[in-house]
């Protein structure tokens, strides 16, 4: 078998226009993929330098095989199982600024470069004001970045037409407002070490460079340890880094305030290649509507499923009570709480159960269910109160899929003998303990809706009916069991 390298396969060449910080799975799965398939699809013509964003990462790796490797994507697409590799080519190298600063930041005197993406972890867009201008590099994400930008600015001169297009990709909520932020913030840190140059830097970067806030979604498992002998078979290299990933992806890119849609469409021309990014005026509505319509759903039919003795995600989505179930509240109760046109709303959840629905993953329930009461208060809870709000009565399946949580954390054992061994912090394990020690539903509705530490407000006051309900489910699933009592909200 072949070394995966650019002697043994063969690489494109296209100018370096984009600074990519990460070098992860994901980052190669989505960007890199999607980068790859602009370039095949359109002139987008470019290519990535990947910028190792902490002292440990793979860029050895990288490099050991030219920036060469494979994606596999997995899952179903209209209706049938897809498994395909591609060979992505777009990466140029790879950098460790740790080692290698100088070449880094010589990258922002490269004319070309128009895009800096990252993806550096939650973490990764954080101020840390013991960072200073001198380090070679700063530690921090932003500090490296304004760094690289100021190198920019005076290489060029401050020309309008050389600021940069920011696109963090890290899993935060306006991501990209809370970089633009921490950049604002290393300038102050550093506007003396900028002399004459503080107030003409601060500028250029408030007009000329643009900053969006992006919201990012494929699931990617990584390295596919169990499948990697026959991968390295049949494309007939010995790639060690080899990523696997979902074939749904979705990239909704929110236009910054200084540039128009039309503008960011052209210079990134992923929609013309039929791909699934959005250039959108704002990410919250699409934000919303994933959080909404993707994790709702999974978080109530984790318990309603477990409790009916099914343990996969798919095999909840064929099941005939359950499966009918999770359609309820993705259609007929969360996506009425939404606020985009329907027929988007419909394509996004049919995508999303296309996606429950993979037959390369077996999605165990209980992976979902920790820190269940959280998860529902923040993606369930909302389109309880919106759903009252709109149509004068509570939404039977999410609060189905309360009680069935709650039930859950009663431990004990399912119908098929099968031990439940609910897991979340202590607290919150305590307190269903002793609620349900005293064998009385209405004082376990109680105890959980009333608990502020979960839900920021007493439940029992701010949702009318919502206690009566829960209580009412709680008894019937104690009576009937989880699925007959599924069957009486159908």
């Amino acid at each position: 078998m072949k070394a995966l390298n650019a002697r043994t396969a063969p690489k494109s060449s296209a100018p370096e226009r984009i600074i990519q910080f990460g070098e992860g799975n994901f980052l190669r799965a989505f960007v890199d993929w999607i980068i790859y398939n602009m370039n095949q699809k359109t002139d987008f013509n470019s290519s990535v330098v990947v910028v190792q964003p902490i002292d440990k990462g793979m860029v050895e790796w990288l490099n050991g095989q030219d920036c060469l490797y494979h994606v596999n994507l997995q899952g179903r697409q209209k209706g049938k199982p897809v498994n395909e590799l591609t060979r992505i080519d777009v990466i140029s190298r790879a950098l460790n600024p740790y080692s290698q600063n100088s070449a880094f930041m010589a990258l922002a005197d490269q004319p070309e470069i128009r895009f800096v993406i990252s993806n550096t972890t939650e973490a990764g867009i954080a101020f840390d004001p013991n960072c200073k201008f001198t380090d070679a590099p700063a530690s921090s994400y932003p500090g490296k970045l304004t760094q690289l930008l100021y190198r920019r600015f005076q290489a060029f001169k401050g020309d309008p037409k050389k600021g940069l297009i920011i696109m963090p990709c890290e899993l935060i909520f306006l991501n990209g407002h809370h970089l633009k932020e921490c950049i604002y913030q290393y300038i102050e840190l550093w506007k003396d070490d900028f002399g004459k140059d503080y107030a003409k830097f601060k500028n250029w970067f408030t007009k000329y460079c643009y900053v969006c806030a992006t919201l990012v979604d494929r699931i990617v498992p990584g390295f596919p340890r169990k499948e990697i002998a026959q991968i390295q078979k049949k494309v007939c290299y010995a790639d060690n880094l080899v990523v696997q990933a979902e074939i749904f992806h979705l990239w909704v890119i929110e236009k910054p305030e200084n540039m128009s849609i039309a503008q960011l469409r052209k210079e990134f021309p992923a929609e013309k290649a039929g791909l699934h990014v959005l250039i959108a005026e704002s990410e919250k509505p699409y934000h919303e509507r994933k959080v909404t319509l993707l994790n709702g759903p999974h978080t109530v039919l984790s318990p309603v499923a477990y409790l009916s003795g099914i343990n996969i995600v798919r095999d909840a989505l064929h099941h005939p009570v359950v499966g009918k179930y999770i359609k309820k509240v993705q259609y007929d109760e969360l996506m009425q709480t939404l606020n985009l046109p329907m027929a988007e709303l419909q394509q996004f959840a049919a995508d999303v159960l296309e996606r429950f629905d993979n037959p390369y993953v077996d999605h165990q329930v209980t992976s979902i269910m920790l820190n269940s009461f959280p998860k529902f208060e923040t993606r369930d809870l909302p389109g309880v109160k919106v759903y009252l709000q709109r149509k004068g009565e509570l939404p039977k399946g999410l609060v189905m899929g309360l009680a069935a949580i709650i039930t859950y954390y009663k431990g004990g054992k399912r119908a098929d003998g099968a031990e439940i061994v609910p897991n979340d912090a202590p607290e919150i394990m305590q307190m269903l303990t002793d609620l349900w020690a005293t064998g009385d539903t209405q004082r376990v509705a109680e105890g959980v809706l009333a608990a502020e530490n979960i839900w920021k407000e007493n439940l029992n006051q701010t949702v009318p009916g919502l206690t009566a309900l829960v209580k009412q489910y709680l008894d019937l699933i104690q009576q009937k069991g989880m699925l007959e009592a599924v069957k009486s909200i159908l």
